[in-house]
């Protein structure tokens, strides 16, 4: 055997495991450079960031109100890049609203760029951030454990995952309409629809593991 022949050790540390993001069985970073992974990297987190845009403008029927893709976005970042590179989709994202880009939900209709950014709806584009790192950084940490403790990982992240969209949305929200009103119009009109894209965010977690796990 060579120095230059791999190893069956070394194809095995290359190969992405059962506790890797889901990403990496996609698209594995330990098989390129590190120029390569800085690449790697950014491609991803541009593909996230449109996929938020497209979120942000697709609403779907429901009651209360239409519901937007973007909470449901959120998680599936979470839980297939991982918490750094979800948040760092989520802040390019931000930062593309941020230059004036039409990403959000309500622009260009209801303002653009910062001036949006710091109005009602603000706190919960902060809450996307948060809402990546707490459910990547959560699942992560079980990505290799048993099939029950996954699981319950999951729910756990996924609702520390709406929280996090919640809280910071609520508070800045009722800076400008008072408590009271901030939970009659930002959060109990959305508990709902976002059960049931925490509920779908699980299920395709569940089906991935389980595939994984059978690799």
């Amino acid at each position: 055997m060579t120095d230059h022949a791999p190893t069956a050790a070394a194809t095995a540390i290359a190969r992405p495991g059962a506790a890797d993001p889901w990403i990496d069985h996609v698209w594995p970073a330990s098989e390129v450079t590190p120029v390569m992974r800085a690449v790697r990297a950014a491609l991803l987190a541009l593909v996230g960031a449109q996929l938020l845009w497209l979120s942000a403008k697709t609403q779907v029927p429901f009651w209360p109100v239409p519901l937007t893709m973007q909470p449901l976005a959120v998680m599936l970042l979470g839980l297939a890049f991982g918490w750094r590179l979800a948040v760092a989709t989520v802040i390019l994202y931000l930062a593309q609203g941020a230059f004036g880009m039409p990403v959000f939900a309500g622009t260009p209709a209801r303002g653009i760029g910062l001036a949006y950014m710091m109005g009602p709806t603000g706190g919960y584009l902060l809450g996307f951030a948060l809402a990546a790192a707490a459910i990547g950084a959560i699942v992560g940490r079980a990505r290799g454990a048993t099939s029950m403790a996954f699981h319950i990982s999951v729910v756990l992240a996924l609702v520390a995952g709406i929280l996090a969209i919640y809280v910071p949305g609520y508070l800045w929200l009722a800076n400008f309409v008072g408590f009271a009103k901030a939970w009659t119009l930002g959060v109990w009109p959305f508990i709902v629809g976002d059960v049931i894209k925490a509920a779908i965010a699980a299920a395709l977690a569940f089906a991935v593991h389980l595939r994984l796990r059978r690799t």
